[in-house]
């Protein structure tokens, strides 16, 4: 079984240590102590818990086939005569899309403004972590 300590698990979720700290605190996450006193948080536990937090960021997924909706801020725009490129920083990831000028104008993108990256793909790569990242899941014991 993988457990994940406090601060790998705040990692995980985009969220810092003591945001982890308060919702084990409040009941809304359980951590159980490892032979060491430190609190840890089982992979399952955490998997359900994650699942229950995602949801609709702006509300329209039921609109769309396309479920990958990440919301972030715009932290790039460049324009030529034709063409665009927008990045968007949502958490820990910067997507990058290009896009017609004529799109970005009507939306009005502008760095420090809003927008919500959504992400529709038939190909999904999944990769194990590398044996550097092992430690970032334990086997609990």
């Amino acid at each position: 079984m993988t457990a994940f300590r406090i601060g790998e698990a705040a990692e995980l979720l985009g969220v810092s240590p003591d945001t982890v700290r308060r919702w084990i605190d409040a009941g809304r996450l359980s951590a159980t102590r490892d032979g060491h006193g430190h609190r840890t948080i089982d992979g399952v536990e955490l998997a359900t818990f994650v699942s229950g937090q995602a949801g609709a960021a702006d509300g329209r997924a039921d609109a769309s086939s396309a479920r990958n909706r990440l919301r972030g801020i715009v932290t790039s725009v460049v324009k030529d005569t034709v063409m665009a490129q927008v990045d968007i920083q949502a958490g820990p990831f910067r997507l990058v899309s290009l896009m017609s000028r004529e799109a970005v104008d009507q939306l009005d993108l502008q760095v420090g403004s809003v927008a919500v990256a959504v992400i529709k793909s038939t190909t999904v790569v999944v990769e194990r972590s590398t044996p550097a990242m092992a430690n970032k899941g334990r086997t609990a014991t």
